[in-house]
């Protein structure tokens, strides 16, 4: 089945944290974020994290975004200076599912700021975008990350452990996380409030 090109530019705005597309002028913001250990470790980034591979990875967000085939937003505060990033990728259209992920940087975390950008990007996800099942890939020893999808709604999946050999701390154990459209969970009718105030929908 063809997936239909994702929406851009946008903007999505909720729960403290304006999700918005990458700007060119965002570098310097961009290496300081990805420059960081935790983050090669769990996210398998280049470490370190330099201008070069920033304008890379501004170079391959950018096109992602053109061709319509990944939604990849800084996570801000106001619509300002970058504090993380949220993403949706590996849309699957015959069974309305994708792939999200999710960063902070260092000194922006422990505010809420990955739940908050997690949740919006998920509403969005199931609201307009029509999917039924969202997943996350998230290495078994990442605690933080694993409450952030617990917070959101998600759960453990069936699938089987994803082995990555190449991380720069040995080889990466990644568990898949779910998220059901329907299913109900702790946080369900806090996320139909969120979405019925910024979809104008009671």
């Amino acid at each position: 089945m063809t997936v239909s090109p994702l929406p851009y530019p946008l903007r999505l705005t909720g729960d403290g944290v304006v999700l918005r597309e990458w700007r060119w002028e965002d570098l310097d913001d961009l290496v300081a974020l990805l420059d960081e250990p935790d983050i090669a470790r769990w996210t398998l980034r280049p470490s370190p994290f330099d201008v070069e591979a920033g304008l890379a990875y501004l170079r391959r967000a950018l096109q992602g975004r053109v061709n319509g085939s990944r939604i990849q937003l800084a996570i801000t505060a106001d619509g300002g200076k970058p504090l993380g990033e949220v993403l949706l990728f590996d849309v699957r259209a015959d069974a309305h599912e994708a792939e999200l992920g999710y960063l902070v940087g260092l000194p922006f975390r422990r505010r809420g700021l990955a739940s908050a950008a997690l949740s919006l990007l998920t509403t969005f996800s199931v609201d307009s975008l029509r999917l039924r099942r969202l997943l996350l890939r998230i290495d078994r020893g990442n605690s933080a990350s694993t409450s952030v999808a617990r917070r959101c709604g998600y759960r453990p999946a069936a699938d089987p452990v994803i082995v990555q050999q190449a991380g720069p701390y040995g080889p990466v154990h990644l568990d898949t996380w779910e998220f059901v459209e329907g299913r109900p969970g702790p946080h369900d009718d806090r996320r139909k409030n969120v979405a019925a105030r910024r979809y104008g929908r009671r």
